[in-house]
């Protein structure tokens, strides 16, 4: 059956594409921020919304576009069930297709998998305007080239994504966070210590002095660990892991945090901790830093540091950009963006260099 919706957008996309105008994708626009300068006409997908298909059993759930992470949730939550990456959200009103396109993660993520990870299918109207479809509704249907996971943080450059279809995970029957009194160093040095035990760890988070571990699970594994592990108990942790994950603790929103540029580092998790110009957050047992940077801190600084110890480094939110925001690809990795990138979207109109201004 024909859907208006969605021939709509192949109309818009098709017009765009006959006269090489670029367009702009939006959804509940809460990660307007990310990336490169915005440019084109808007072309607004919340009225792609509503949960296509929710078998808890089958831990698969299928929602269009524009339907709200909080919908998608509380339904979840009602049948014991989430979203395991922890879509962040920066704003009320984030889309399931803004939490895919953007291909963040939170807190969870080292632990029970990235949102690339949880994506079973996906369905986009591309840059010719053709409806395609990639993966499916089950948890083994992927063979040959992965698109779906491909289109998961490719900030809608390859398509208009439309519906997604995601893998479910069991709501832990328990947590408990722990806050310990350590330096930076000896945070990353337990924390990777911790990871390579049986422990139920689901999130770490290490801030001024202080680490916060959190355990989920079964009763009796959690009340082990924290045995095991030691420190003290966290009253409404619960609120931490909200102010961490959406970007509201007060290393986000403090007075100096809030004007200054915001780096996100992906790198190994035993990097050491260094002094990069700038107060620092570390989370993912280390893998992730995030890092408010001084005056003084320069782009080369950061990045050189980053791929000295496997990662990379993105200007994640800033006043001003004077930077490339993305780590600038090796010239192989470069030129396949640009293939795949000519190939769903030859007349370069979606989205135009959000991610690079190469293309």
């Amino acid at each position: 059956m024909a859907d208006p919706d969605i021939e709509a957008l192949q109309e818009t996309i098709r017009r765009a594409a006959a006269v090489r105008s670029p367009l702009r994708i939006v959804g509940g626009g809460t990660k307007d921020f990310y990336g490169e300068k915005l440019t084109g006409d808007v072309v607004d997908v919340r009225s792609l919304s509503g949960i296509v298909d929710y078998d808890p059993t089958e831990l698969v759930i299928a929602a269009r576009a524009g339907t709200s992470i909080d919908e998608i949730e509380s339904t979840m939550a009602a049948s014991g069930q989430m979203l395991a990456f922890e879509p962040p959200r920066f704003a009320a009103g984030g889309t399931l297709g803004g939490a895919i396109a953007a291909g963040l993660s939170g807190p969870r993520r080292p632990y029970a998998g990235s949102a690339r990870d949880l994506v079973l299918g996906v369905k986009i109207v591309d840059g010719t305007g053709r409806a395609l479809s990639f993966g499916g509704r089950v948890m083994k249907n992927v063979a040959g080239f992965d698109v779906s996971r491909l289109t998961t943080g490719a900030m809608g450059t390859l398509g208009v994504v439309t519906e997604v279809s995601l893998k479910c995970l069991p709501l832990p029957r328990t947590e408990a966070t722990r806050l310990f009194d350590l330096s930076a160093d000896e945070s990353i040095r337990r924390v990777n210590e911790w990871g390579g035990q049986p422990l139920p760890l689901s999130a770490t988070c290490f801030h001024q002095g202080r680490l916060a571990v959190r355990l989920s699970g079964a009763p009796s594994a959690v009340a082990a660990a924290c045995a095991k592990i030691g420190g003290a108990a966290v009253e409404d942790a619960g609120a931490l892991w909200t102010s961490v994950r959406d970007q509201r603790h007060a290393f986000f929103t403090g007075a100096s945090a809030a004007r200054a540029p915001l780096w996100r580092l992906s790198v190994g998790s035993t990097a050491p901790y260094t002094d990069l110009g700038g107060e620092q957050l570390i989370e993912w047992g280390g893998a992730l830093r995030w890092l408010a940077a001084s005056p003084r801190t320069e782009a080369a600084r950061v990045r050189a540091w980053a791929s000295t110890h496997g990662g990379h480094a993105t200007l994640f939110r800033a006043t001003d950009k004077p930077a490339d925001v993305f780590h600038p690809l090796p010239p192989a990795l470069a030129e396949l963006h640009r293939r795949l990138k000519a190939t769903f979207d030859p007349h370069g109109i979606l989205n135009r260099n959000r991610l690079s201004s190469a293309f």
